[in-house]
């Protein structure tokens, strides 16, 4: 298999939002940082331990049959049930319960006040991926 047909790893994750400013206020109180690159109709962020891309766009480039669902990124949290419990506080939904998928896995997921399904995840596997990677 050439490099060209492998998943290298996770690049940009992108959320639409109808109302782009808001979004990128929640996702900054939320993150506890602000965007650091932002164009017009575009804030981006850089989370976690690989420093991520996280983007926001503006809902006026969104396909026009846009919807909740589709398939759900998840992001490793230390504490799942404290950070679930937070983006509720912040105006989140639930979407799915914090769910214990056994082997050290337990998820939860969101919709976000701008209907974007946030996905959290307790995952021993990274952690155990992480150590690896700083050795």
């Amino acid at each position: 298999m050439t490099e060209t047909q492998t998943l290298r790893g996770f690049a940009t994750l992108n959320f639409f939002a109808d109302d782009l400013e808001a979004a990128k206020d929640w996702y900054a109180e939320f993150l506890g940082m602000d965007p650091y690159f932002a164009r017009p109709g575009y804030y981006e962020f850089r989370v976690g331990d690989y420093q991520h891309e996280f983007g926001l766009i503006d809902g006026k480039y969104a396909p026009a049959d846009r919807q909740t669902g589709g398939a759900i990124m998840h992001w490793h949290v230390d504490d799942l049930e404290g950070t679930f419990k937070r983006l509720l506080s912040l105006g989140a939904t639930e979407y799915q319960p914090p769910t214990t998928r056994g082997e050290g896995f337990v998820t939860a997921s969101v919709v976000d006040p701008f209907g974007n399904v946030l996905g959290i995840m307790y995952n021993a596997h990274y952690l155990e991926v992480l150590s690896w990677k700083k050795s």
